[in-house]
């Protein structure tokens, strides 16, 4: 910068010097272009000048923000001002004084520290090298070079909540060294939540003041803090605030509606021509302007105090023209009338970029009333206070329990009722009422609406659905129609409406268990409209992927992606299509032949990338969830797919979702990976054909194995071949050529493979052929251990992990044994071959059934040790005569005499050789007194147990080898030996303890392990076939009902839409969740699988409801025919009660007669 004022300072001087060299006279144009290269040389100057210094007065200003992070440093230790600015108390006092200036009406005082303490929870922006070079010596000066070291120590206070890891809370703030939620948590502390709310309270008739008060709200919920909405709550709940503080909000949406409605207007097709002109006008310029800020930020951040300091500066700089003016032209009034004109010009020019570049925003803006514009925030301010589905407030905001209720719910969807011309004409006229500088509020507005539906509220839902106003059929209408004459200039505005009209309504039926709201939504709705708005949206990405280049990679950016609105329009209708047969008809692609191939394809797209899972809540209550499926998903291997299917263990009750989620974040790691994989072309065609790798590794070790056992060892000489077989060769590598050529087959290549090794061997020789295979293999099997490292992402793992990766290091090995066989001996590649028992699932369980049941084998074998042992004991107490083994003559020592005899001088050195070896076997012989051989009938036998060990030996390898024990190679004795009886004893023991029995065991358990690994094969398959992965359901649950288990299992339950979904609550950011995502996530990050069904499907208990209905209908026939025979039983049981009262008075009447008649008869007369 002092290099630019050194060079300013030479410039001027030479300027002056000329201004006092003698006049030249020049003529009037000569004039005019001296003085115009003058005003801009000054003009460049002067630009370079705001350049330099716009950043450095920027980098100073916000030194305060800074200060107010931690203001305590600003004085010394273990003072009395340092001790009450700690732990906040500055920022307490700041927040207080606030409130003070609004009531001593200090506007614009209080408007500034308002805005200051929003900057404190800004993104930081960019001051350049220089700026921030000024901004470190300031803070140096205010607080120590200690600070500048080490600015991470100091602590602004102690946060009591958990920290954010995800979401816009977790942005981490750099001049504070925390992140967004910490300052915001540490200013409620604070008291920053009450003072929004007082003096949004109190600044009914400041209209700055109550902006700012919102700003500054927005900036404390931003990201949903639940400890800011909780500040709020309980503040507004206290007293009687709650009326007065949503009272404002009333007052202001009603005000706006009424500005709405007394200033209407209607985009006619004069004015949207007009428009579609001036948009053509300046594309290009927007396109440059773009570029430019696309390209390089310049962190410049110029507030409306920066803004006058440079008009200042300016009207300076044309005072200084002027005075340069003057210097150089004297008395001259034409020159001065020249140099005015030229300066007049440049000075217009300037002020005309100036109006163009910084307030073609305002002037934007301006259409729209303040009273309409101060929605915006407002709007957001509620959306944040609910957002993270808040229960609370969202039902709060529609019922406060006062003597004055004022449903905000209600008048939101009635300002959105307004705003889109309802009031004043019909939907078809919808597109006239939105333009560019009203779609910004609509879409907030949107939003705003969503936030109060979703977790879900379902009052909130039932308020927006049966609101008197035609709420849902605008809500619709944005969907269904076309927005013109916007649609024609800014698609990208018209998307974005669309998109959050869809979220809208999704959020309408958000969890919900009737279907009231789906047919209120459906009543005023064209299916078929729905669906072509859909599959619009998606052949609209592929028009603008053909489109201008430049176009795409500027605007595609920021908007939405016309696929992904068209993907949540198509869930709209998957979910509308449970409650409507004709819409879930036309959502399945139609293979007929005059159906649109557009549509078909469109429809396949989206069923191919949407999926469904069933979830259980916390009522216990099943729901479903219809979501897009990310495209990181997408990245997932199929062999990883099918390790997970067949290894996943159940556990204790027989579930697998437990080690299926414990999985789900190597298999995020691996999706994560395959998509940086994708950035390296090179790594990821290596690892695209791994198992092409193996199969051509396999055969080179069949081919070159086959190759040693033919012909080694190995001579100089090529082997000979008849003329007829060396043509048949040729005939046969030529014509599988031209096959592996027209009909490219695996069987084709293998037999050209085959042929050309042949041939190769019989025109170079098996040696050379077989360096060639095996340099072939190595550098296959380095290609091999690439595609694996790379298609596992290896090297981005531990070191722990990388050394414990048993496939990683099998293929190292094996890369060993090829690099043995080239340099060592050919003998090496033998071992390759065992690569067909780890390729093989069946030879893997043959290993398996000897290595699973180890420990019981090796304990087995050692009893039968131990027995040897007892065995060889008493074999050499009383049987040691019996052991003669048959020995034959070793032939080497013979050979190797006639060898020697042979020798002639010529070859002396390996003659010496030879007698050193044939030297040493005599040697070796005649010192060998302890076996005494003897000749029996013919043939030589030796003494075997003339010692102990040699007595164990004899009995371990003779006993276990032979199949009747050590009886068979035992002498067999006469039966007037005395011994004869224990001999036969020892025999039979022997054979029944070691032969029968241990070795029988040994084999038993091998036996026995090898049927237990094919059972549990046979069961993990029949498990896999006939069981549900998530909810463990049988396919016998399915039978006769309404829903196969095929269906289910691909629909209903498919564990890989449950990994979806896990990712997508992962990749997404948490302040877009819906209430179902929301729970998820919380039970995810909680690690609690109680969200996944058990032994439970909606589709069965719909059909078990249905079969419920039933037997109730029938049991309430039953029921009635019940009542109708208890009914006609009680009424024969009253007309025989009353026979019975009849008979018995009959008879009390007769009883009396008599007895009368009796008495008078005895009565004398």
């Amino acid at each position: 910068m002092f290099n630019k004022a050194a060079m300013l300072s030479r410039q001027t001087s030479k300027w002056l010097q000329a201004a006092k060299q003698p006049k030249i006279e020049r003529t009037q144009s000569q004039l005019m272009r001296l003085d115009r290269s003058i005003i801009e040389g000054l003009q460049d100057i002067v630009s370079l000048l705001e350049e330099q210094l716009k950043p450095l007065v920027q980098s100073e200003l916000s030194l305060l923000v800074d200060i107010l992070y931690r203001p305590e440093l600003l004085f010394p230790a273990a003072t009395d001002a340092r001790k009450r600015c700690e732990n906040g108390g500055f920022i307490k006092r700041l927040i207080k004084h606030t409130e003070k200036l609004l009531e001593e009406k200090e506007e614009k005082l209080c408007v500034k520290v308002l805005r200051t303490l929003r900057e404190m929870m800004a993104i930081d922006p960019e001051y350049g090298e220089k700026g921030d070079a000024l901004r470190n010596n300031l803070l140096a000066r205010y607080f120590g070079k200690s600070f500048i070291q080490k600015p991470e120590t100091v602590e602004i206070g102690v946060s009591h909540s958990a920290p954010v890891t995800h979401g816009p809370g977790a942005k981490l703030l750099s001049r504070a060294g925390r992140t967004l939620h910490e300052i915001q948590s540490h200013l409620d502390r604070e008291g920053a939540s009450d003072l929004v709310v007082e003096l949004v309270i109190k600044s009914v008739h400041s209209p700055s003041i109550f902006v700012e008060a919102i700003e500054l709200g927005i900036a404390l919920l931003e990201g949903g803090n639940p400890i800011i909405q909780k500040s709020v709550y309980n503040k507004l709940m206290g007293g009687d605030l709650s009326q007065s503080f949503f009272k404002v909000f009333y007052d202001k949406m009603k005000d706006a509606q009424q500005e709405i409605k007394s200033t209407v207007t209607v985009n006619t097709s004069d004015i949207a021509a007009k428009a579609h002109e001036d948009k053509e006008q300046n594309k290009e310029i927007e396109k440059i302007s773009r570029k430019r800020t696309s390209g390089k930020p310049n962190g410049i951040v110029i507030t409306d105090e920066l803004r006058e300091e440079l008009n200042q500066a300016a009207s300076s700089t044309v005072q200084a023209y002027a005075n340069v003016r003057n210097l150089a032209s004297g008395d001259d009034a034409s020159n001065n009338a020249a140099l005015g004109s030229a300066l007049e010009d440049m000075i217009a020019e300037k002020l005309e970029r100036h109006r163009t570049g910084t307030s073609g925003t305002e002037r934007d803006e301006g259409q729209l009333s303040a009273k309409v514009l101060v929605m915006q925030p407002i709007l957001r301010f509620l959306q944040l206070l609910c957002e993270n589905h808040n229960r609370d407030l969202q039902n709060f905001l529609r019922n406060q329990n006062n003597k004055t209720n004022f449903n905000l719910v209600s008048e939101t969807l009635m300002f959105l009722d307004c705003i889109c011309g309802s009031t004043t004409g019909g939907l078809g006229l919808l597109g006239l009422y939105i333009n560019e500088h009203n779609v910004a509020l609509i879409n907030q507005t949107l939003e705003t609406l969503t936030e109060y539906c979703q977790g879900p509220c379902h009052d909130n839902q039932n308020c927006i659905a049966t609101h008197e106003s035609n709420g849902l059929d605008i809500i619709t209408a944005l969907i269904l129609n076309d927005i013109n004459p916007l649609g024609k200039t800014r698609m990208d505005l018209v998307l974005e409406l669309k998109n959050n009209a869809s979220k809208l309504l999704l959020a309408i039926m958000e969890s919900r268990g009737d279907s009231e709201n789906a047919e209120r939504i459906m009543y005023n709705m064209n299916p078929k409209q729905l669906v072509d708005v859909a599959c619009r949206a998606f052949h609209q990405e592929s028009l603008d992927d053909d489109g201008d280049t430049d176009d795409s990679s500027t605007d595609g950016e920021e908007g939405v992606s016309p696929k992904e609105v068209g993907h949540n329009i198509y869930i709209l209708c998957h979910q509308l299509a449970q409650h409507n047969k004709e819409l879930a008809s036309m959502l399945k692609p139609s293979e007929q032949n005059n159906a649109d191939p557009k549509i078909n394809k469109a429809l396949q797209y989206y069923a191919t990338h949407t999926a469904q899972i069933e979830i259980v809540r916390h009522d216990r209550t099943l729901e479903q969830i219809v979501f897009p499926i990310p495209e990181i998903c997408e990245l997932i291997t199929l062999d990883t797919k099918i390790k997970v299917l067949h290894t996943t263990e159940r556990d204790d009750q027989g579930s697998k979702v437990s080690d299926f989620f414990e999985r789900t974040e190597d298999m995020f790691n691996e999706m994560k990976w395959q998509k940086k994989l994708r950035g390296q072309p090179v790594l990821f065609w290596m690892s695209s054909y791994m198992s092409l790798w193996s199969n051509i590794l396999f055969n080179c070790a069949v081919l070159i194995n086959l190759i040693v056992a033919f012909f080694y060892p190995f001579v100089d000489s090529v082997p000979k071949l008849s003329s007829h077989l060396s043509a048949l060769i040729w005939t046969v590598m030529l014509s599988s050529a031209v096959i592996v050529i027209t009909l490219p087959r695996e069987s084709g290549i293998r037999t050209l493979v085959a042929s050309t090794i042949l041939r190769l061997i019989f025109s170079i020789g098996p040696k050379p052929t077989l360096w060639l295979l095996g340099f072939l293999t190595v550098v296959l099997k380095v290609v091999h251990l690439i595609s694996i490292i790379g298609n596992q992402g290896t090297l981005t793992k531990s070191l722990e992990q990388i050394v414990t990766n048993v496939e990683l290091l099998y293929h190292i090995s094996y890369l060993i044994f090829c690099v043995l066989g080239i340099c060592m001996h050919p003998f090496f590649y033998s071992v390759l071959l065992f690569d067909v028992v780890y390729r093989e699932e069946t030879l893997l369980n043959v290993i398996r059934s000897v290595t699973r049941n180890g420990r019981s084998i090796i304990l087995t074998a050692v009893l039968a040790l131990i027995l040897v042992y007892m065995f060889s004991i008493i074999g050499f107490m009383f049987f040691k005569d019996d052991f003669l083994v048959t020995v034959d003559e070793n032939l080497a020592s013979s050979y190797v005499t006639e060898n020697v005899d042979t020798c002639n001088a010529v070859d002396n050195e390996r003659c010496e050789a030879t007698e050193t070896v044939s030297r040493y076997i005599h040697e070796a012989h005649e010192k060998d007194t302890l076996a005494e051989v003897i000749n029996v009938g013919g043939e030589l036998k030796e003494r075997a147990c003339d010692s102990l060990v040699m007595c164990i030996v004899t009995t371990l390898n003779q006993g276990l080898r032979n199949g009747g024990g050590i009886g068979d190679i035992l002498r067999a004795p006469s039966s007037t030996e005395p011994l004869f009886v224990a001999r036969v004893v020892y025999d039979l023991l022997f054979f029944f303890i070691v032969i029968i029995i241990v070795l029988n065991l040994i084999f038993g358990v091998i036996i026995d392990t090898f049927a237990d690994l094919r059972s549990e094969k046979q069961q993990k398959e029949l498990i896999l076939k006939n069981t549900c992965f998530i909810c463990g359901l049988n396919r016998s649950s399915f039978d006769n009902k309404t829903v196969s288990f095929e269906e289910h299992v691909k629909h209903e339950h498919n564990m890989w839409h449950y990994l979806y979904f896990i990712v997508l609550v992962k990749v997404k950011d948490p302040t877009e969740f819906t209430g179902p995502e929301s729970y998820v996530y919380a039970m995810v990050k909680d690690r609690n699988l109680d969200w996944f069904p058990r032994l439970r499907a909606k589709s069965l208990a719909a059909d078990e409801g249905e079969g419920e209905q039933v037997e109730l209908r029938s049991l309430q026939s039953q029921l009635e025919s019940t009542q109708q025979l208890v009914k006609c039983l009680s009424q024969q049981l009253t007309e025989l009660r009353d026979q019975m009262t009849e008979q018995r008075k009959q008879k009390q009447r007769l009883g009396l007669l008599n007895s009368a008649s009796a008495f008078l008869h005895n009565v004398p007369a």
